[in-house]
């Protein structure tokens, strides 16, 4: 019998600073810088200061679940796994799926985003270029090394963190008077801009649902400290660490920018209600700084912008390869995907991902604007889905904990305010994936078009589960059934080890 040839392994090369910048990058895209824009436009300043509150105390709950369980159990391509582990296998299967689809798409809605900022400063040249062109950008960061990855995602992010502070300092200067603006006509700045029209609340309850999505898109990548779970160095310390700081920094970042842009540009400003992806000038960011008196804000705002934009997409590359090796790993996707390269990299599955970012190229056949949006409201959905499954599975790891017996002081990171957190994420990510285009339904002619876009994740969800359930025959996994043992084991370990240093160092 031939001896087996051993197999190279994902490498733990992730520190906790690559772990939170990983996440903030993933996550402050064009959702923050273009995207909120439409949320103030549409649902005046009360109504997107809330959606932004109420969509990050839901992600705040699902931030602590994913803690705990990719502490306890630092595994890549986490929900997948998670899934297959403490709910069905076939839950498993369509959550791996369906997170996999999620990024893939993303990264083609970052390349088709970046396609349209730079026709802000090349008219005249085609926008399949600039697609193709950071493409191959990204594939490049992602093709190496997992370090080069993390590398080039912590500067990438440390830039948009640069520009929103720049961006809160100046704007608070303005709403105190420090700053005033060239063109003191202008109503100025304060709580009488939220107050103007019908604010601060417009369109009302429609309306507020009707942005949660776009602001549940923009959290979208907190949960990527989950993929990259499998490549920290020692996760049982490194993860609760960044649970704790990158939640708080990201709400922190959007909650005071949407206030600045709330309380400088009304609701029914011509140029924030014109939201046109192929004008720069339209961001809220390009707005405020133009509006300080800052010469060249459009050309600064747009280069921030453009590494925003390929700073998540380049996260979306590296979290939905990951997931895609996992799922190989697992049996649940073809076997060539689970091939790693000398240096510990998935490029089989590098490639396929690659493959579906080439939806971004429709971009070049289409009108952009349009495509941009059914690709956004597509991956928003598709996103919600894989948070919905992280509470799922987060209640039934924990029931199945206690249940068979464990102690929970042994867990490397405990979620607080369970169970009332995950059973609060659940309830929040239904009532809004359900209600997100239900006035497509109550209309006098029903948009197809905008309830296929926005509602296709759900079906496709629903058919890969009932699918591979009824090919394999799985079942709920029992809670006393659930195999806790040998990452308990381990979590253990790692904590009376970490005790063991206590005392050396207190002896000391």
């Amino acid at each position: 019998m031939e001896k087996k040839q051993e197999t190279p392994e994902l490498r733990r090369a992730l520190q906790a600073r690559h772990l939170s910048m990983i996440a903030i990058g993933g996550s402050i895209g064009t959702g923050l810088f273009l995207a909120s824009g439409a949320t103030v436009a549409g649902a005046g300043a009360g109504g997107a200061l809330l959606a932004y509150a109420l969509i990050g105390l839901m992600v705040y709950f699902l931030m602590t679940s994913l803690g705990e369980m990719a502490a306890f159990m630092p595994v890549s391509g986490s929900f997948q796994v998670y899934g297959s582990r403490f709910v069905d296998p076939a839950f498993g299967f369509a959550q791996g799926w369906n997170y996999w689809y999620n990024w893939a798409i993303t990264i083609a809605v970052e390349l088709a985003a970046a396609a349209i900022i730079m026709h802000y400063w090349f008219p005249a040249v085609p926008g399949i270029v600039w697609s193709a062109g950071f493409l191959v950008i990204i594939f490049s960061l992602n093709y190496f090394s997992v370090k080069g990855f993390g590398e080039a995602e912590f500067w990438c992010s440390m830039l948009k963190v640069f520009t929103i502070v720049a961006f809160i300092i100046i704007g608070f200067m303005m709403i105190f008077g420090i700053m005033t603006e060239p063109e003191p006509s202008r109503i100025a700045p304060g709580l009488q801009v939220m107050m103007q029209g019908e604010g601060p609340f417009v369109g009302g309850v429609a309306a507020f649902v009707g942005v949660a999505m776009v602001v549940g898109f923009s959290f979208q990548g907190t949960e990527l400290i989950g993929v990259a779970a499998g490549e920290s160095a020692n996760p049982g310390r490194t993860i609760p660490r960044a649970v704790r700081q990158i939640f708080w920094r990201i709400l922190m970042f959007y909650m005071l920018s949407i206030l600045i842009i709330s309380l400088i540009l009304p609701y029914n400003d011509p140029l924030l209600l014109k939201n046109d992806m192929k004008d720069v000038g339209a961001s809220p960011f390009t707005l405020v700084f133009s509006r300080a008196g800052l010469a060249m804000a459009a050309s600064v705002m747009n280069a921030v912008i453009l590494s925003a934009i390929l700073s998540a997409g380049n996260s979306g590359m590296y979290a939905s390869t990951r997931m895609l090796y996992a799922m190989a790993k697992n049996g649940m996707a073809p076997k060539l995907f689970a091939r790693l390269s000398s240096n510990g990299v998935p490029r089989n599955a590098l490639y396929a991902t690659a493959l579906i970012a080439c939806l971004c190229f429709l971009t070049s056949l289409f009108e952009s604007n349009a495509v941009y949006m059914w690709l956004l409201n597509s991956s928003g959905m598709t996103g919600f889905i894989a948070w919905l499954g992280v509470a799922i599975s987060h209640y039934r790891f924990r029931r199945a904990y206690v249940r068979q017996g464990y102690d929970l002081a042994d867990l490397p990171y405990k979620a607080k305010w369970f169970p009332l957190g995950p059973l609060f994420a659940f309830a929040l990510c239904v009532l809004i994936m359900l209600g997100q285009n239900y006035a497509a339904f109550t209309a006098a002619k029903v948009d197809w078009n905008g309830v296929i876009a926005t509602y296709l994740g759900i079906p496709l969800f629903i058919a890969f589960w009932l699918g591979y359930k009824l090919k394999h025959k799985t079942r709920l996994v029992p809670l006393a059934e659930v195999d806790l043992a040998e990452f308990h084991a381990k979590a253990r370990e790692q904590r009376l080890a970490d005790k063991g240093h206590l005392a050396v160092d207190a002896a000391r």
